[in-house]
């Protein structure tokens, strides 16, 4: 079953389509975060303004190099000592969808280690996008039963998979990191 809903969501982010998926946090939203076209349609279902930030999940830190320019040692760190799932912001993105690049050229990445994420994302060999599965300004849903039907009806693609599971999760933490080391925290 799972061999199935990674081939089915595959396919549809090949296509410039958008999956609600579960995620190592909440469930998400997500398309080819290279493919703005794809990044369009996210925003417009979660009725989300285009200068609001986009996350990308990647499957291995190793990969994080080929979208962004400068990466400080200590990244590898955070990320592999993160008790949490961590998202981390770093300047200077490139080779992504503009729309998923903040107006400051920053990007939020965070290394999936998921069921269903990291096999997708290493089959796919690209970022996809995930944003929380709930239209912009609403709580975000903790479980898949949460999530608002207009969103369900407007993805192109609904995972099945942990669409019953009730382990509480929530947001990962948001951590920026300068070039230079120098971190905050944004969201714990």
């Amino acid at each position: 079953m799972l061999k199935d809903e990674i081939n089915k969501a595959l396919e549809v982010l090949k296509s410039g389509g958008v999956i609600l998926y579960p995620t190592d946090t909440i469930w998400g939203i997500g398309c080819d975060a290279t493919n703005p076209e794809a990044v369009d349609k996210v925003l417009k279902i979660k009725n989300r303004p285009a200068e609001k930030s986009l996350i990308v999940l990647l499957d291995t830190d190793s990969k994080m190099q080929s979208y962004v320019a400068e990466i400080p040692d200590v990244a590898y760190d955070l990320i592999e000592y993160a008790e949490n799932p961590l998202t981390v912001v770093f300047s200077n993105a490139k080779n992504l969808a503009k729309n998923v690049i903040n107006a400051d050229g920053s990007v939020g990445i965070r290394i999936v280690k998921h069921d269903f994420c990291t096999p997708l994302i290493q089959r796919f060999r690209k970022p996809i996008v995930s944003t929380s599965a709930n239209l912009s300004g609403q709580p975000s849903p903790k479980f898949f039963d949460d999530i608002d039907p207009e969103i369900i009806n407007t993805v192109d693609y609904v995972v099945d998979f942990e669409q019953e599971n009730r382990t509480s999760k929530k947001p990962s933490t948001i951590m920026k990191l300068s070039p230079g080391g120098q971190f905050e925290f944004i969201r714990k």
